[in-house]
């Protein structure tokens, strides 16, 4: 039964590439780097109820799992090339694998991803995806680059995973366009490659936002050794979160509610225009929602600019 579920898997993902050697079938995998380019690889694990509710549809399930590690990769300014898929089920269930399969295999086809090996085995539901990108030697995006008086911004909109999550927490029962729009954010999130291509050589210091803004951004201040103010006001918030939460939740989801997966990064001030301009042509914005400044950690500062003491730091795997 379980080469039958792999074979399941390789035939809905199949994806060819030159650069893959031997793919799925063989004891590994092997693939030629191309002349010139560094690896970047990245894994993340996904476990049922913990970061999807139970009940998600298959493919949200594939396709979340895949973009999680996507955005990561994003986040470094790499190109996605390869992917590996460990999957532990509580049983042999294929109409479940073929509709994971279909929603990992929607979003590689976006990036040429080939899913090039892993591993199937019995237990509670849990995904893991390993993924691999090339990047030009010393291009990469890292969180260690901010610099005092960079301008700190953020891709697309925040919060709106995190409002979708307590909706479905609610058991909300509305059937609506911005009910949908929320949930699909925290179901389908689009990792933002593109953007972070684009950010190559023109951003300070990346990240991408999983575990929430206020999270992240202390990771590229901590390893920057800087310290950063954000502006609530300046927060990006989608009309569908405002409208159904209103400014002080949607303004908490925002700073900690995290699975967004948008990237918040660094640039100098004098760059910000043509740094905003470039990702409009993308179809991305980006907005200014603050500054790196001496010192550690993050001050967050209300409509008047006063200090505000936020209600959560954001996601934390460990804490009760």
């Amino acid at each position: 039964m379980e080469f039958s579920l792999i074979d399941r898997i390789r035939k809905l993902t199949a994806q060819g590439r030159d650069d893959v050697r031997l793919g799925i079938g063989d004891d590994a995998a092997l693939l030629a780097v191309p002349t010139g380019q560094e690896l970047a690889a990245a894994i993340d694990t996904m476990v049922e109820g913990v970061h999807f509710p139970s009940g998600t549809a298959a493919a949200d399930i594939g396709w979340k799992a895949l973009a999680v590690n996507l955005s990561d990769l994003a986040a470094m300014g790499a190109t996605p090339a390869w992917a590996l898929l460990a999957l532990s089920l509580p049983n042999a269930d294929a109409v479940f694998i073929d509709g994971l399969a279909t929603g990992f295999a929607q979003l590689a086809q976006h990036y040429r991803l080939a899913l090039v090996g892993g591993d199937t085995t019995r237990g509670a539901l849990t995904i893991s995806v390993a993924v691999h990108g090339f990047v030009p030697p010393g291009k990469a995006l890292t969180r260690a680059g901010a610099r005092v008086g960079d301008t700190v911004l953020v891709t697309g909109t925040l919060g709106d995973a995190a409002g979708g999550l307590e909706l479905i927490q609610r058991k909300h029962g509305r059937d609506d366009e911005q009910t949908a729009y929320l949930v699909e954010r925290l179901n389908r999130p689009m990792p933002r490659v593109a953007a972070g291509l684009a950010l190559r050589e023109r951003a300070s210091a990346c990240i991408d936002v999983s575990d929430g803004l206020l999270a992240d951004l202390g990771h590229i201040c901590t390893s920057s050794r800087v310290g950063a103010e954000i502006e609530t006001a300046l927060l990006p918030r989608s009309p569908a979160l405002l409208d159904l939460f209103g400014d002080a939740a949607s303004c908490e989801f925002a700073l900690a509610g995290g699975d967004d997966y948008e990237l918040c990064f660094t640039v100098p001030p004098q760059q910000v225009a043509a740094v905003q301009a470039d990702l409009a042509r993308l179809g991305c914005s980006a907005t200014c929602i603050g500054r790196i400044v001496e010192g550690k950690g993050i001050q967050i500062l209300d409509r008047e600019g006063r200090p505000l003491a936020p209600g959560r730091q954001g996601w934390d795997h460990f804490s009760a």
